[in-house]
């Protein structure tokens, strides 16, 4: 019963240093985000085009070596 009932006291603690934390992050500016997202986007446009092309070459292969 007592450890439970520490558990509860520090729950306040808790929250109190969580918001400490929250305080210090150093959070990116709209800016940066923009910018990141444009890196995002092209980069998964890239990885999308070369696994469609790697995925339509393996297959024309397989039916190749299948068919004769």
């Amino acid at each position: 019963m007592v450890i439970m009932i520490n558990k509860i006291k520090a729950i306040p603690r808790f929250f109190r240093e969580v918001k400490e934390e929250v305080f210090k992050v150093n959070w990116s500016t709209k800016h940066e985000l923009r910018g990141a997202l444009i890196v995002v986007v092209v980069v998964l446009a890239f990885l999308t085009f070369y696994i469609a092309m790697v995925d339509i070459g393996l297959s024309k292969l397989t039916q190749a070596l299948l068919r004769g």
